[in-house]
């Protein structure tokens, strides 16, 4: 994660895991609290969240093309 000058870690690194549900209970609750207070990172959960719901629309012929 990255730090800006509040000192607030940044969660953008870990929007992915996030997303997928693949964080323990104690970074989920971490994540969340900070995309409620962070429009930059919630803007960048927006966007891995569009792109992992388009994954999920592709099939396995289309990602061996």
């Amino acid at each position: 994660m990255t730090t800006d000058r509040g000192d607030d870690p940044h969660v953008r690194q870990t929007l992915g895991a996030y997303v997928l549900d693949a964080l323990d209970a104690q970074e989920t609750g971490h994540v969340a609290g900070h995309l409620q207070r962070c429009g930059a990172c919630a803007a960048a959960y927006v966007e891995v969240a569009d792109a992992v719901s388009l994954l999920a629309l592709l099939d396995v012929e289309d990602l061996l093309e």
